[in-house]
């Protein structure tokens, strides 16, 4: 009975232990960071925040949390930068494209520079941050950058000639504009979300941006050409107000420097081959889409008129003070480097 009972306590013991085992608490992460980004969740910067958020929990084991605010639901695109100097998210990721007048050096790598990926001009965006370590981003820790592909003129029309492209009406961004008037065409200046209707309504003909969004904003319906000719990338910045990264702890800091150097690859390989590569990809199966070539003439002739861009900018911010003449031609060292 006494063996019987002793042996009744030892495993109601056991049972007690596996039991708190199986139900103890999680550990409360030790820092709490909160991010923010204007797009969808499911954009590709959005699903590059997300792959960040997890890497970095996982590598701290949990120390780090991070909760993400995508789809301007904390921050919007005009005021994120200075969202983040205020506090009012930790991390802010924004397009430094849009917003050429706060990064002035950086807007070099929006030029029509001859970029074919997004993942050769992410890296050569980093590269070229790191180097040059430019006034514009002091206020700030930056732990992440990429950019888009270059853009594409998709079009309800086939565009192969500068004669195909003149007068049509094209959405564009940033760069895009004077790209598209210096090509002849009539840019028009509109959010993405409004892109669709435009198009079905006949406002415009087409866009002209990264390939991705014929599978994501179902233009492919409509647009059913893609002129082969890479013009520029839009650039994003993930960045810290430099006060706020002080105070993280030092390990902490480690894993998130290893994560920025890893980021620029990660996110161009996503862009290019899940994002873009899958558009292109149901594009061409299920609506038809076709693929125009410009002719060696033609591409020549439309070089020569971008090209100036290139020569102005680098006036203009040489004229600023800024080492710009030495930055374009780095950009373009390391932009045959990392060429396939």
């Amino acid at each position: 009975m006494i063996r019987s009972t002793a042996m009744f306590t030892a495993a109601a013991a056991l049972m007690v232990s596996a039991v708190s085992v199986v139900h103890k608490p999680v550990q409360a992460a030790e820092v709490n960071l909160t991010y923010a980004f204007f797009a969808p969740a499911g954009t590709f910067p959005g699903k590059q925040m997300a792959h960040w958020a997890d890497q970095l929990a996982k590598r701290t084991n949990g120390k780090v949390a991070v909760k993400l605010f995508p789809g301007s639901t904390l921050l919007g695109a005009r005021d994120m930068y200075d969202g983040v100097t205020k506090g009012v998210a930790d991390i802010g990721l924004g397009a430094p494209s849009y917003d050429p007048g706060r990064f002035p050096l950086t807007s070099g790598m929006s030029l029509p520079l001859g970029f074919t990926s997004a993942t050769q001009a992410s890296q050569v965006l980093w590269k070229v941050t790191q180097e040059f370590d430019p006034q514009e981003y002091k206020p700030y820790k930056v732990i992440a950058m990429f950019t888009t592909e270059p853009g594409y003129i998709q079009s309800k029309t086939a565009v192969g000639s500068a004669a195909d492209l003149a007068g049509m009406k094209l959405r564009a961004a940033g760069t895009g504009v004077p790209i598209l008037k210096r090509l002849g065409a009539a840019p028009v200046g509109m959010p993405m979300p409004e892109v669709p209707q435009a198009v079905q309504t006949g406002v415009i003909q087409g866009t002209m941006t990264s390939r991705e969004v014929l599978k994501d904003f179902r233009l492919a319906e409509s647009l059913k050409f893609v002129t082969d000719y890479p013009t520029a990338v839009v650039t994003f910045a993930a960045v810290m107000d430099r006060k706020r990264w002080d105070k993280l702890p030092a390990d902490v800091q480690k894993v998130i420097d290893q994560l920025a150097n890893e980021m620029p690859t990660w996110t161009g390989n996503y862009h290019d081959n899940q994002n873009v590569g899958a558009a292109l990809t149901w594009a061409k199966d299920t609506h038809g889409l076709k693929v125009v070539s410009l002719s060696a003439t033609e591409r020549k002739a439309w070089d020569a008129k971008l090209a100036p861009m290139v020569s102005d900018w680098v006036k203009e911010m040489s004229g600023k003070g800024l080492p710009a003449e030495k930055f374009i031609q780095r950009v373009q060292v390391l932009r045959d480097q990392t060429a396939k």
